[in-house]
């Protein structure tokens, strides 16, 4: 894993041989900050990576001045190796790392986050119920944006909080804005 962007760029970690996550391919995760630095200073923002894996995605909002991030990752060897990442980046106050499952954190959580990142394996039987579970319940304010990566099997172009459609290769980002 390879951090792309900011103040840790080129910083590279490995997560071993072992490892079952399939990350973000840095080409969509260039292009993904592309758009995101165009809109937003992550500074005052509140970032919630979901599905996280590897963390490469909280640890490139981390490096681009991000202070508040929270990661949640249910593989115990995957929020390990984020942890060990968060510890060599020295970043503790910045990123959080929960370990325990998404669909239980979007229920139980009573914060708002300003920006949300779903990165769901593409086979997930729950992966369609994403966008309704978050935008839905108090996760975002008004004018959140919730980025859920996906397959090219899936298509949320019809839900009402949908805004738009990026495609990197076999990636794509679906953007949701929060409408309250």
């Amino acid at each position: 894993m390879r951090i792309i962007g900011g103040a840790f760029k080129s910083r590279i970690f490995r997560p071993g041989k072992n490892f079952k996550a399939r990350p973000t391919t840095d080409f969509a995760r260039e292009n993904l900050f592309n758009i995101l630095d165009n809109r937003y200073t992550f500074e005052d923002k509140r970032v919630l990576d979901l599905f996280s894996g590897t963390g490469s995605i909280s640890f490139e909002f981390a490096s681009r001045g991000c202070q508040n991030i929270t990661c949640v990752e249910m593989d115990r060897f995957h929020y390990n190796f984020i942890c060990s990442v968060i510890e060599k980046l020295d970043i503790k106050d910045a990123v959080k790392a929960v370990n325990g499952d998404v669909f239980k954190f979007i229920g139980r959580s009573i914060e708002q986050y300003n920006i949300i990142f779903a990165d769901p394996p593409y086979e997930l039987k729950r992966l369609a119920e994403i966008p309704d579970l978050i935008l839905n319940g108090n996760l975002l304010p008004n004018e959140g944006l919730l980025i859920l990566e996906h397959g090219k099997t899936n298509d949320f172009s019809s839900h009402p909080c949908f805004s738009e459609l990026r495609t990197y290769g076999s990636v794509h980002f679906s953007f949701f804005t929060q409408k309250k």
